[in-house]
C-alpha cells in the first residue's frame, strides 16, 4: 500500500473492523443468508415443482443432524484459527496449502452462484407482485438491478450497519412465519393433518435432489467464523451463532414446509407448485384462500424483502472470502484492502458487485428464466459447492487435530468429524448422482447444465491447486502465509522459520 500524508488519514486499510459484532449480529448474517420465508416461499416451492417430492421436512431434519455433527469440529477449529476465509483456511491448515487454495476457488464460485441467483427470484417475484397489485409491468431485470444497487451500496458500509438492516428484516420475517404456520396448520386440507412428508417413503425416490435443496437452505449456518475477525468474544460468539442458527433453521424450515403442504393438500402440493412455476409468481395461494388477501400480500412482501436480506448477507460473505485471499496474496493484494473508516472489504465487495451485474445482464439479454434458471439452478448448484467445502473441512478437522489435540476432547476433534465426514460423503454422492433430476431433467434426458456446474467446481479446484504450487516455486513467503489470516503479514517477515502448515 502506498504511503500516505501524515495530515491526511488513509482511506484504505489492511484489516477488518474489530469488535463490532456480538452474537445477535453474527446470527443475523447466518439466518438471513437462509431466510425461512425465502426457503419455503421460493426454494422449497420451486423444489416441489422441479424435484416432485413433498419429503422436504424429513430432508431438513436429516441434513440438520449431519451439519450438527460437523459443527462440533468446525467450532473447535474456529477456536484456534481466526480467518474471514473460514473454509479456505481450515482446509489449508488441515489438508495442506494447495488443497486450501483449491477450496478457496470453489468457495468463490459457490458463494457467487448463491448470491447472484437471488437476483432472479427477487426480480421474478416483485415483477409478478407489481403486476397483480399495481397493474404495472416492469421487466424482472430492472427490479433485480435495483436490488443490486442497494446491496452494492450497503456492502461498502460498516458491517454493523449491515447487521442492523438484516436484524429488522429477519425479526419481521420470523414473526410472520410463525403466524403463517398457525394459519396453515389450523386449516389442513381434508380437515386433518397429514404426516406423510415426514416419512422416508415420501423422500426415498428423490433423496439426492431433496438433500441438495436442503443443503442450499442451510447455507449460512457456517457464516459465524467468516465474521470472527469482527466479532466480540470470538469463541463464544462463533459457537453460539453456529448451533443456535442451525436450531432456528431446522425448526423453521421443517415445520413451515410441512405446514404449507398440509394446508395445500399433500397430494396436490407438487401439481400446485408446478402450476405456480408457469406464472412465475410467489407461492402463497393458501394464505390468500385461508387468511384473506392481506395475508397473501404480507407473505409476498416479506418473501421479497427476505430475498433482499439474503442477497446482502451472501454479498458480505463473498466479499470477505475475496479479502482473505487478497490479504494472503492468493488473489492480487488489492483485494486485501478495506475502507479505513468502515472496515468493509471494499475491493472484495466491488468484485462481487461486478460479477453480479455481468450475470444479470447476461440472463436479461439471453431471455433465460429468472426463477428456474437463475435462482433455482444457480442457487442449488451453489449449495452443492458449499457441500463440497463442508465435506472437505470435516476431513480437515480430523487431520488438523491429529497433529496436535490442542486441548480439544475426542468428541469434537475426532468422533463427530468422522461421523460427519461419512454422512456428508453419502449426501454428496446422492447429490452428484441425481444432479440432472435436481435441475428438472428426466433420468434419460441430457443437458449441458447437468455436467457444467459440477465441472466448474472441478476446474476451479484444479486452478487453485496449480496456483498454490506455482506460488510455492516463485514466492515462498506468500506460499507460507496461505491460510494464516491476520497473521499472514507476520508470517512473511518470519518466513525463515518452519512453516506452520504442511
Amino acid at each position: 500500500m502506498s504511503a500516505t500524508s501524515p495530515t491526511r488519514p488513509s482511506v484504505v486499510s489492511q484489516a477488518l473492523a474489530r469488535d463490532r459484532l456480538g452474537v445477535p449480529s453474527v446470527i443475523m448474517f447466518a439466518l438471513t443468508a437462509a431466510a425461512p420465508l425465502m426457503v419455503v416461499g421460493a426454494l422449497v416451492s420451486t423444489g416441489w415443482g422441479v424435484v416432485g417430492t413433498t419429503g422436504f421436512p424429513l430432508a431438513f431434519v436429516i441434513i440438520a443432524v449431519i451439519l450438527s455433527l460437523f459443527s462440533f469440529g468446525y467450532v473447535a477449529m474456529s477456536r484456534h484459527i481466526t480467518n474471514a476465509g473460514a473454509f479456505y483456511s481450515y482446509i489449508a491448515q488441515g489438508l495442506g496449502r494447495p488443497l486450501g487454495v483449491g477450496g478457496a476457488m470453489v468457495a468463490l464460485v459457490a458463494y457467487n452462484l448463491l448470491q447472484v441467483g437471488l437476483y432472479g427470484a427477487f426480480g421474478a417475484f416483485l415483477k409478478q407482485f407489481l403486476a397483480d397489485k399495481a397493474h404495472v409491468n416492469v421487466e424482472w431485470w430492472v427490479l433485480s438491478l435495483a436490488l443490486w444497487l442497494f446491496v452494492a451500496v450497503l456492502g461498502l458500509l460498516r458491517v454493523d450497519v449491515n447487521s442492523k438492516v438484516l436484524m429488522v428484516l429477519l425479526g419481521a420475517e420470523l414473526v410472520v412465519v410463525t403466524i403463517f404456520d398457525v394459519v396453515f396448520l389450523s386449516h389442513p386440507a381434508g380437515g386433518s393433518l397429514n404426516f406423510e412428508p415426514w416419512t422416508w417413503g415420501a423422500l426415498k425416490d428423490t433423496a439426492g435432489p431433496a438433500f441438495a435443496v436442503a443443503v442450499t437452505a442451510f447455507v449460512g449456518f457456517e457464516a459465524a467464523p467468516v465474521f470472527s475477525e469482527e466479532a466480540r468474544s470470538k469463541n463464544r460468539t462463533v459457537a453460539t451463532a453456529t448451533f443456535l442458527g442451525l436450531a432456528v433453521m431446522v425448526v423453521s424450515y421443517a415445520i413451515t414446509s410441512w405446514a404449507a403442504s398440509v394446508s395445500i393438500g399433500v397430494d396436490n402440493t407438487v401439481k400446485a407448485a408446478q402450476d405456480t412455476l408457469e406464472t412465475g409468481g410467489p407461492f402463497f395461494p393458501t394464505l390468500v384462500e385461508k387468511g384473506g388477501a392481506w395475508a397473501g400480500d404480507v407473505g409476498n412482501v416479506l418473501l421479497i424483502t427476505s430475498i433482499a436480506a439474503a442477497a446482502l448477507s451472501y454479498h458480505n460473505t463473498t466479499a470477505r472470502y475475496a479479502f482473505a485471499l487478497g490479504r494472503e496474496r492468493v488473489l492480487p493484494a488489492f483485494f486485501g484492502r478495506t475502507r479505513a473508516r468502515s472496515g468493509a472489504p471494499a475491493s472484495g465487495s466491488l468484485f462481487q458487485t461486478i460479477i453480479a451485474l455481468a450475470v444479470i445482464v447476461l440472463f436479461a439479454v439471453q431471455g433465460w428464466d429468472p426463477l428456474v434458471n437463475l435462482f433455482f439452478w444457480l442457487g442449488t448448484s451453489g449449495g452443492m459447492g458449499v457441500l463440497l467445502l463442508v465435506t472437505a473441512t470435516s476431513l480437515s478437522v480430523i487431520f488438523y487435530f491429529a497433529r496436535d489435540a490442542r486441548g480439544e476432547g475426542a468428541w469434537a476433534r475426532l468422533i463427530a468429524p468422522i461421523l460427519a465426514t461419512i454422512a456428508l460423503g453419502y449426501v454428496m454422492w446422492q447429490v452428484f448422482n441425481n444432479f440432472g433430476l435436481l435441475l428438472g431433467f428426466a433420468p434419460d434426458q441430457s443437458s449441458p447444465a447437468t455436467w457444467a456446474f459440477p465441472t466448474a467446481y472441478g476446474v476451479a479446484a484444479v486452478i487453485g491447486i496449480v496456483w498454490a504450487l506455482i506460488l510455492r516455486g516463485i514466492n515462498r513467503q506468500d506460499y507460507d502465509a496461505i491460510g494464516l489470516g491476520a497473521r499472514a503479514n507476520t508470517a512473511r517477515l518470519e518466513s525463515a522459520e518452519p512453516a506452520e502448515v504442511r
